[in-house]
């Protein structure tokens, strides 16, 4: 048996014992009467006897009973608690995912919430230090919340109401779920100070309680023991119908044309009848009613994939506006499946105002690519030497840009503001690319003829007299190889987009196909559509708006979901970064003198939206089963019985006083 808090019993029996006592001690005092005869004056002879001070106390069933009141109030106040777990003390940590699909209503009110309610029945059974005991036997617990990042809520205490209110503070969010940081900190944490890279410790590792719905995005990259992770799975069904995907685009034959183009996923056994709606700037434009099929199982075993369907709206909108595609209930449905996650319901996204491209050329001349650009619907087209482009400010280019695409023929500028960048010839600096040689006699052996940049473009009879052989990062996209090299290549770097193309143009047969001139109309396409503006409004849940090349210690204000006018300030270097993005919705930037920026932020992840309960999850090949009967309290507190104890036995002095005065 263990005592929470003897000291206040102790204090508390020092006090209102003795005066108990006291009230039976203290003589009373009477005012004098002359009876004829004491005969029926016993009981007041009795009670005078009684209270006489310093007289010998008498036995008395009421003060009997009264001491036994005060002693159960007393030891109740002591915190007594039988504990029902044996052996050593231990450390704990506990893993609390508050990811999206723990917001799911299937456990009333929500998952995470039936997750906090069974971390604090985990935490009313954890061992406290006895207080008559010499050791210290109470066990050691920390607390952490995970999504797409892991917080610390509480270090590791064997303070129960200082963990309960580390549990409380947890907060839902939007984002996907990764476990992996949470395990890294729990075992950074959790190891023995002092202890050097042998990884060896006295102390025994700290026991990693998992509490999730088992939707893990990370898990083949984490390693556990067989016995180090003890899991319970939160979560009754996978009934959900979610938008995974969502773009918007405008035409680049004709930009006022807007195309909208959404998936939706039934993660359900059976088809969903349900509305999809297109909103922009909070009207109404479009509604139609759909059928999404069933969920259907692959290979391997027990894996599913959801039913899908695609859907596709078309608008004529020459202004900005936020469009939204939510999903709604269909009203015509008699019995509607329930969906019990609602953040994934719709998507929104930021759309810029149309306009044509403004192209700059820096060339020390090329007429045939100059006639080739000149060709393509551009708003502007200018030309400019390499020493006109090299003595430009590239900060003005970059805070301030007057173009949408820069052609770079041969010429290798030694900075680059960003931008997006069509260059032919050597690659820039900067950028992981390199071109350590040039190659002779070249022809394409292959092309991704589905790429936007190659639509329609027939490589077949391109030959190269020279060209630069290409060393290309991992991340880059690869759209046509030489037999020796990759002769077209796209590389994102530091903001800014590169469609490489390895060789000077004026050296190959390309100006004489028909294929050059669509090139160069799909290339100014896809780097001043899809790469535009709208791609950096457009954000998932996690990701930070960044606004780069403003003044160091710029004063910025940010509004969206649980946020109201937040202040935020611009580093020394002039860039603004805001990580909170961890709720789906619309966030506004206000930054002064500058027109207030909108970004949209979505969760489109389809295995977050899957809100199956994962009763098995796999660690790098560690099978961890959930455990299969719900946490229930290890420690019994006795108080409760002690004080329904104290209350039968004030009714019962109650009873036995009101007899004898009727007596």
């Amino acid at each position: 048996m263990e005592w929470l808090t003897p000291m206040t019993a102790v204090y508390a029996a020092a006090v209102s014992v003795p005066l108990l006592l006291l009230l039976y001690f203290l003589k009373l005092k009477r005012r004098e009467q002359i009876v004829s005869s004491t005969l029926l004056w016993k009981r007041a002879v009795q009670d005078l006897q009684v209270n006489a001070p310093f007289q010998r106390l008498r036995r008395n069933i009421l003060l009997f009973l009264q001491l036994l009141v005060l002693i159960a109030i007393l030891l109740a106040l002591a915190g007594p608690i039988v504990s029902l777990i044996a052996g050593p003390a231990r450390r704990y940590v506990l893993l609390i995912d508050r990811s999206a699909s723990m917001s799911a209503t299937d456990v009333k009110p929500t998952r995470l919430e039936a997750a906090k309610e069974q971390a604090r029945v985990f935490i009313d059974s954890l061992r406290s230090k006895a207080f008559f005991s010499l050791r210290d036997e109470s066990d050691q617990t920390m607390v952490i919340a995970f999504d797409n990042r892991s917080k610390v809520m509480c270090n590791f205490t064997s303070d129960k109401q200082q963990l309960i209110r580390a549990v409380e503070t947890i907060t839902p969010s939007d984002g996907i779920s990764s476990l992996a940081e949470a395990i890294v900190v729990a075992r950074a944490f959790a190891q023995s100070p002092g202890v050097e890279a042998d990884y060896m410790s006295a102390e025994e590792p700290a026991q990693l309680v998992l509490f999730s719905d088992g939707q893990i995005h990370d898990l083949d990259q984490i390693v556990v023991s067989s016995d180090e992770l003890i899991y319970h799975c939160i979560g009754e069904s996978q009934q959900n119908v979610a938008v995974t995907a969502m773009r918007a685009r405008r035409s680049y034959e004709n930009p006022e044309e807007v195309n909208i183009f959404a998936t939706l996923s039934n993660y359900s056994e059976t088809q969903v009848t349900c509305g999809v709606q297109l909103s922009i700037n909070n009207n109404v434009y479009a509604a139609q009613s759909v059928t999404v099929p069933p969920r259907r199982a692959i290979e391997p075993k027990d894996a599913v994939r959801p039913g899908k369907l695609a859907v596709d709206f078309s608008l004529s909108n020459a202004e900005a506006g936020v469009l939204e595609v939510r999903k709604l209930q269909d009203s015509n449905e008699s019995m509607p499946q329930p969906d019990y996650m609602s953040c994934d319901d719709a998507a929104w996204a930021i759309l810029s105002p149309p306009k044509k491209l403004s192209v700059l050329m820096v060339t020390g001349g090329n007429s045939v690519l100059e006639s080739a650009l000149q060709a393509c619907p551009l708003a502007r087209l200018d030309v400019q030497t390499p020493t006109q482009f090299d003595t430009t400010d590239p900060n003005v280019l970059s805070v301030e840009p007057e173009y949408d695409v820069i052609v770079l023929d041969n010429h290798v500028p030694p900075t680059l503001p960003k931008c997006r960048y069509l260059v032919f010839g050597r690659p820039p600096d900067g950028i992981d690319v390199s071109a350590p040689e040039e190659l002779e006699n070249q022809v394409i052996v292959d092309w991704r003829t589905k790429h936007p940049t190659l639509k329609y473009v027939d490589l077949t009879n391109l030959f190269a007299a020279k060209c630069h052989r290409m060393m290309l990062p991992r991340d880059a996209d690869v759209l046509a190889e030489f037999n020796e090299t990759p002769a077209i290549a796209l590389v994102r770097r530091n903001g800014s987009s590169f469609l490489l193309v390895g060789f000077d143009v004026l050296q190959t047969n390309w100006p004489f196909e028909p294929g050059f001139v669509l090139f160069c109309y799909n290339a100014a396409s896809f780097l001043g559509t899809q790469l535009g503006q709208d791609r950096d409004a457009n954000l998932q849940v996690g990701q930070p708006i960044v606004i780069d090349g403003l003044q160091g210690d710029t004063p910025a204000q940010i509004n969206g979901p649980g946020l109201s006018g937040s202040e935020i300030k611009a580093g020394p270097s002039g860039s603004l970064r805001f990580p909170g993005t961890d709720r789906i919705g619309l966030y506004s930037l206000s930054i002064p003198e500058q027109k207030t920026r909108l970004f949209a932020v979505n969760l489109l992840d389809q295995k977050e939206s899957n809100i199956e309960p994962e009763r098995e999850i796999v660690l790098s090949g560690q099978p961890v089963e959930a455990e299969e009967r719900g946490l229930s309290r290890a420690n019994l507190p006795l108080w409760p019985y002690l004080v329904g104890l104290a209350l039968v036995l004030v009714c019962l002095e109650w009873i036995i006083y009101n007899h004898k005065v009727r007596i």
